[in-house]
């Protein structure tokens, strides 16, 4: 409360299903301004009605239809409203989509957050932090690899200020796994699915992934924000990972209905298997290295990982960003290894 209070809070992706319930909570704290930015129209009209009733103390709320890609109109609410910390959560997430657009999904997951960290030293914000993924470490799928080079871009950032007498800007990351009813978490589909009469579609059997509460993962981001000294990877406790074909069987049985396989043909609800999705792991993880340690919060563990020199890193995303612009996929391609060696996309997606 005592670092929130009476300060201007920016959330970018606040539309989102982790930016609106950092909004909410964020508004408990009583901020002086809370800047929201979305570049879905939908989403910023939905979360307006939201938090229309919820602030109750009169508090300062603006809503701005922005793209983090467009570094014109951002500098220009940077400029004139002074922002004292930014939760970057603006970011396109969903594996598949990300898979088959593979241009829109690097250039805005990488190109946003490089803005948003080239403003905040520019406007003398006091606080970044990046909301990232487990999908980013040892990533297999182009949306993993777009999150762990934004991460590298705040980790250099984060190195920069260290060398800069005008800026002491603190940079850090959050990284966490799925979150219960996010707009791609599997309990929505599943209920969905239940609804129809099924089958509720598994990708594979064994398929395990970390979960955790969107209040609860909202509420460390934030924990974690304060925490920071800078170019920090702080990872949520997210407990023991859950077995997808579990979850869906509970939520049928919990539906009040039965299974429907080879022991109950007579059953309501099938579990359809079919195939890993491209660039889909059947468990993913939170760290690149076995080295964590505890913080002051015992949910919260930070690990200080290797990342690229600041010269290399800009110098070949500026290359990136040519190609990108240019479309050559297999440029593309070879710079993200360069990157990210330990990634392993498949070639043949960009050929």
């Amino acid at each position: 409360k005592d670092e929130l209070c009476n300060k201007s809070i920016c959330i970018t992706g606040a539309g989102g299903s982790i930016g609106k319930e950092l909004a909410k909570q964020v508004l408990n704290y009583l901020p002086s301004n809370l800047y929201l930015i979305d570049s879905s129209e939908n989403n910023l009209y939905k979360l307006i009605q939201e938090l229309d009733s919820l602030n109750t103390k009169s508090i300062g709320i603006s809503f701005h239809l922005l793209n983090c890609l467009d570094k014109g109109p951002l500098n220009k609410l940077f400029e004139t409203r002074k922002i004292d910390i930014i939760f970057h959560a603006a970011a396109y997430k969903h594996v598949p989509i990300v898979e088959d657009n593979p241009f829109s999904g690097i250039k805005n997951n990488i190109i946003s957050t490089k803005n948003i960290c080239d403003l905040s030293i520019e406007n003398k914000v006091e606080k970044v932090i990046l909301i990232s993924t487990d999908k980013a470490v040892r990533p297999t799928n182009i949306m993993g690899v777009s999150k762990r080079i934004s991460e590298l871009v705040v980790q250099s950032f984060s190195e920069m200020v260290k060398y800069n007498d005008k800026s002491k800007c603190c940079f850090s990351i959050v990284r966490f796994g799925n979150v219960l009813g996010s707009s791609g978490s599997v309990v929505p589909l599943f209920k969905k699915q239940i609804s129809n009469g099924g089958p509720i579609t598994l990708t594979h059997p064994d398929i395990i992934r970390y979960f955790m509460s969107i209040k609860e993962a909202a509420q460390l981001v934030i924990q974690s924000a304060f925490l920071a000294r800078g170019g920090e990877v702080f990872l949520l406790d997210m407990g023991k990972p859950i077995k997808i074909k579990d979850l869906a069987e509970q939520m049928i049985i919990l539906s009040g209905l039965s299974i429907k396989d080879e022991k109950n043909p007579n059953g309501d609800i099938q579990i359809a298997v079919s195939g890993l999705r491209p660039g889909e792991k059947l468990f993913e993880e939170l760290l690149l290295e076995d080295n964590s340690f505890p913080t002051e919060h015992p949910l919260i563990f930070k690990a200080n990982e290797e990342f690229i020199k600041p010269d290399i890193l800009f110098e070949t995303l500026n290359k990136l960003e040519i190609a990108l612009k240019n479309r050559h996929l297999i440029e593309i391609f070879q710079l993200l290894k360069i990157l990210v060696p330990e990634s392993e996309i498949k070639k043949n997606k960009f050929s």
